[in-house]
């Protein structure tokens, strides 16, 4: 174990516990939006708003309402912004600015939709039930239309119980699920470095409580203080 602790493990610390599969996340979709050519302030506000939604959990479209910036005076060079405390979700007014001999300032109403992947109930799941794959389902949709707590990212429902009774079909919230704890402070805990095709362990107390996911330090046998991310098992896969 001594051996262990000073050569092997330490260099094992960087592994991390890969989600199953039914948690994967797809990859980031690259915004669309529809400009006509000349149109200088319309692609101003599509550059604009393509860089504000730039991390959104889904295929964002950008698109211009009403008159879009036909009533626009004419500018050379103009700036978009978005007025404080607005967010690119949904319907949202896009300020246009001209540092022209004469400056101006107009707002665009646009509308930001972003397609992606949202998780339902697949059937009833009662309050205090750890969420498994059969319990979850998902479906796509306009997610600016949705609830803003909506769980988009299966990670979120790794290692977690229904909060409440949850219906059958009901989109999940981040307020119906709760985390589990899953290792108790001055636990006796198994240490797991893992690599491509090998896996080593030791053993260690839990210097603090943790949740499915939480980071969380240990001691091992040898007095040695590690970190790494409490799993479903109750271990803890070291990190560096």
């Amino acid at each position: 174990m001594e051996l262990l602790s000073r050569t092997v493990l330490p260099a094992l610390l960087a592994a991390l516990c890969a989600l199953p599969a039914w948690a994967q996340t797809p990859a980031q979709a690259q915004p669309q939006t529809q400009v006509q050519a000349g149109d200088a302030a319309g692609a101003a506000i599509a550059k604009y708003l393509q860089v504000q939604t730039a991390g959104l959990p889904g295929k964002v479209s950008i698109r211009l309402e009403g008159r879009g910036t036909e009533a626009l005076p004419p500018c050379d060079a103009p700036e978009a912004f978005l007025p404080p405390g607005a967010r690119p979700w949904g319907r949202v007014s896009v300020g246009v600015r001209c540092q022209a001999e004469r400056p101006w300032t107009r707002f665009v109403q646009a509308h930001v939709s972003v397609e992606g992947s949202y998780f339902v109930a697949a059937r009833a799941i009662e309050t205090g039930r750890p969420l498994g794959a059969g319990d979850v389902t998902e479906r796509t949709g306009d997610l600016t239309r949705l609830p803003r707590s909506l769980i988009t990212s299966a990670a979120e429902l790794v290692g977690v119980v229904a909060a409440n009774r949850i219906g059958p079909g009901a989109p999940l919230r981040k307020e119906s699920v709760r985390g589990v704890t899953v290792i108790q402070q001055g636990q006796a805990v198994k240490l797991v470095a893992q690599g491509e095709g090998f896996v080593v362990s030791t053993e260690g107390k839990a210097l603090s409580g943790a949740k499915v996911g939480a980071v969380v330090q240990a001691k091992t046998l040898d007095g040695r203080l590690v970190s790494g991310v409490a799993n479903e098992e109750g271990q803890i896969q070291l990190a560096q």
